[in-house]
């Protein structure tokens, strides 16, 4: 027969021991990765620090709602790009010169560094760095987070193309099952600094392939696109091309710019995915103040500026935006999982070009952070029905 003291001893160990077992969060790191974890709702977020601080998995029941093609992380490591939820800094999107303009001045590109490419350059030169440094791995009874912190005035490559000393911090909080996606940026340098960046979540549902989901996008205003993808500055208003701001993803081709966002008494706008019973929500804040929806048509069919487009220089007798008959569709995939069952819902800073769109007068929203000062917003990912 046990002791009372024995028994005392073996009813606090229990005590003692109980708080740790009814744990809800976890945050964690082997190596490079770190998890965040949500016991009640089942979700687990992974992020991998050394490739662009990038979360590549969001499990929800077994489900990664991100788009991760890869068949582990390490063939992720031999051959990274933006999957997941990528940044896109300095500026998100393209370009339409080997330059911006910032401050009434033009800052040309040194092409021969290898930092950008291309004649229209896209999504900046920071979604894969390496240099991303652990600020905070916590949890508590009500959440679990990461921060991490780039020091971009570090790095003299960065700054020969982007020539404003500031930093960049990032935090990925778990909670209830939403994960929110904090950025805070601090101008360093003495001039104001633009705004342009933003993130490109490769969403995806798992209850049913892309032809069967539908998308709302409260946006009161598309922008129309050149050849090159880039506002053209002629705009339309999206009754033309939604349906009470929704439509059935399968009648659309899209990679296209909204603004006007409709937002709520917090000025927030939340965009939409549904399949069968599975839903994805994306929330932005308000100095979110453009958003972009990606997702190709595997038919190369639909209304949207996906659908391919000529040059004038290709045909001269069609207006900017206009779509030529498109050639016989392959076949669609039969895997419900696989390209091109994903749609990108991308919050941005600025429209597509809003840097070189707000020195013509174009564009009237590009964001500048003063001096010393700070820009700080969130997007939220909130899944449901998996």
């Amino acid at each position: 027969m046990k002791s009372a003291a024995t028994i005392g001893i073996l009813l606090l160990g229990v005590v003692m021991t109980a708080p740790a077992a009814a744990q809800p969060y976890e945050a964690r790191q082997s190596g490079d990765i770190v998890q965040l974890e949500d016991t009640a709702s089942r979700t687990v977020v992974s992020i991998i620090t050394s490739v662009g601080n990038m979360a590549y998995e969001m499990r929800v029941n077994g489900h990664n709602i991100l788009r991760f093609p890869y068949a582990s992380i390490d063939d992720y490591r031999a051959r990274p790009a933006r999957v997941g939820i990528p940044l896109l800094a300095p500026w998100g999107n393209r370009l339409d010169e080997q330059a911006f303009y910032a401050n009434g001045k033009r800052y040309a590109f040194d092409m021969q560094s290898g930092t950008i490419t291309g004649a229209i350059p896209i999504h900046g030169f920071m979604s894969l760095t390496d240099r991303w440094q652990i600020v905070e791995l916590k949890h508590d009874g009500t959440a679990a987070w990461l921060t991490s912190r780039l020091d971009v005035y570090k790095q003299p490559a960065w700054m020969k193309q982007w020539p404003f000393a500031h930093t960049i911090e990032m935090t990925y909080r778990l909670q209830a099952g939403v994960l929110e996606v904090r950025t805070k940026v601090v101008n360093l340098s003495a001039e104001p600094m633009p705004v342009a960046l933003g993130y490109h979540p490769w969403l995806q549902l798992t209850d049913s392939p892309r032809g069967e989901w539908t998308i709302t996008v409260p946006a009161r205003t598309r922008w129309l696109l050149s050849h090159q993808k880039v506002p053209t500055g002629v705009t339309e208003p999206t009754d033309t091309f939604f349906t009470n701001f929704s439509g059935a993803l399968k009648d659309y081709n899209i990679d296209d710019v909204f603004t006007d966002l409709v937002r709520d008494a917090q000025g927030r706008v939340t965009t939409t995915v549904k399949g069968r019973s599975q839903q994805i929500e994306l929330t932005q804040g308000p100095n979110f103040k453009a958003l972009i929806v990606y997702s190709p048509n595997p038919l190369n069919s639909g209304r949207g500026s996906q659908s391919p487009v000529l040059s004038p220089s290709q045909a001269p007798g069609l207006s900017p935006g206009q779509v030529p008959v498109a050639a016989a569709p392959p076949a669609p995939p039969a895997n419900p999982l696989a390209t091109p069952n994903f749609i990108c819902i991308e919050p941005m800073a600025g429209i597509t070009n809003a840097l070189n769109l707000a020195h013509r007068g174009v564009y009237k929203e590009l964001q500048s952070i003063p001096p010393g000062g700070t820009w700080q917003e969130s997007f939220w990912i909130r899944p449901s029905g998996f």
